[in-house]
């Protein structure tokens, strides 16, 4: 078994490999705790909060466990609403934020006495005109800021969908007094994977001045986008140089604002990406004119994250740590151009032997798929120490089982 430490090693993972099968996802607990831990600590000098953003992987047993930190949860979804009340986070405690959703789901998150965060005037004048000023809401505006590792993961530029933009801030003004409805926060969240910290630091500067126009708020919402290394030498989010920065520009914003405000933050992949193992089996060594492949036991139907968004996932041979490095291209058994990896270097590489990705902890078996009817992996989660599995395998029967037969 493992110290508990926040690292598995290669030895420990083989051994779950062996006893759960692969494909695997394993995620370890105490890493994440050490994540929420970081946060803390570099907030430490002002009121801050922090809501895990739970997109990243919503298996019940991380959420349950990430509860008992004392992190809050963030919602973009009604479904994963009602597995946080499942996991146990109290409704006070869990904030959804939509977009492109209809007023009745925001209806439905109103009954379960969640946190709202609007990000559109048409439901905002919807909303307005049904409940007023009786539930009190967050508004998501879009700063037209530009930030993030890739396009498809900026979410606050002006090309976006995302948010209310601050351009239109007169109509917000025109249906807040007009339906008298109750702002108690505003929301931002420009993008994943910043490394930037002036970046939070100018989406600060817009909320401040966007809060001269609410009196009542209670919060201000930066959202995340923290990154995290996926290499060696891969930039990240400096935390404790940004703690301090926005620490000190909130603190002394909150000196003029007419009450105490609290700082808010939706990590997701900050808190999961580093927690999380996938070990695969090699199926195949092929050989061709230019090139050796390692053929996996899976695909982006288990991890899309390097086709999808061309992400870098450190891969190991935990089966021959000490082998001889040679150079392969890591590819999944999906009929479709699948490849992990393009000429890594690898210790040698056998039929049989585990390979392992690293930082898989976030937007890996949440963004799988049963493409190809293949079967979803297992997941384990380790605490304490312990391995316990916390979702079995896919089987032949949960491909078929909303299927109806209409002969």
């Amino acid at each position: 078994m493992p110290k508990q430490s926040d690292v598995l090693s290669a030895d420990f993972l083989v051994k779950i490999a062996e006893e759960f099968g692969t494909p695997v996802y394993v995620y370890h607990a105490e890493k994440i705790k050490t994540q929420y831990e970081k946060l803390q600590k570099a907030f430490s000098k002002t009121d801050a909060r922090f809501f895990y953003a739970c997109k990243a992987l919503t298996n019940i047993n991380v959420l349950r466990y990430i509860n008992s930190l004392g992190c809050g949860l963030d919602t973009v979804s009604i479904q994963e609403v009602q597995l946080g009340l499942k996991a146990g986070f109290d409704p006070k405690n869990i904030i959804f934020t939509p977009n492109c959703v209809d007023l009745q789901e925001i209806i439905a998150a109103k009954d379960l006495g969640v946190m709202i965060n609007i990000d559109n005037i048409s439901i905002l004048e919807q909303f307005g005109n049904k409940f007023g000023g009786s539930y009190p809401i967050c508004i998501r505006l879009n700063p037209h800021i530009m930030a993030g590792g890739n396009f498809k993961i900026s979410t606050g530029h002006i090309d976006s969908k995302f948010g209310i933009s601050i351009h239109q801030m007169r109509h917000i003004e025109r249906i807040v007094k007009s339906t008298r409805l109750k702002v108690t926060g505003l929301h931002m969240h420009t993008g994943s994977e910043i490394k930037d910290v002036d970046v939070f630091l100018r989406g600060v500067e817009i909320l401040f001045e966007m809060a001269e126009h609410f009196p009542d708020l209670e919060s201000i919402d930066l959202g995340s986008g923290f990154k995290v290394a996926y290499q060696q030498g891969d930039p990240e989010t400096d935390i404790e140089l940004l703690g301090k920065k926005l620490s000190d520009a909130f603190n002394n914003f909150n000196k003029h604002y007419k009450r105490p405000l609290q700082l808010w933050f939706e990590p997701g992949k900050f808190l999961v990406s580093q927690c999380g193992y996938f070990v695969v089996k090699t199926n195949v060594i092929k050989t061709t004119t230019a090139t050796v492949f390692v053929g996996v036991n899976s695909g982006f139907n288990h991890l899309i994250r390097p086709m999808f968004y061309d992400a870098f996932h450190l891969i190991r041979n935990i089966s021959n740590p000490k082998g001889t490095e040679r150079i392969y291209t890591v590819v999944g058994n999906i009929c479709e151009t699948d490849t992990f990896g393009w000429d890594r270097k690898l210790n040698e590489v056998r039929e049989g032997d585990y390979l392992v990705f690293y930082n898989a902890g976030a937007y890996g078996f949440e963004m799988s798929s049963n493409f190809n009817s293949r079967l979803k992996p297992a997941e384990v989660m380790i605490k304490d120490g312990k391995p316990r599995l916390i979702r079995k395998r896919d089987t032949l029967d949960d491909l078929l089982k909303n299927q109806i037969d209409v002969e």
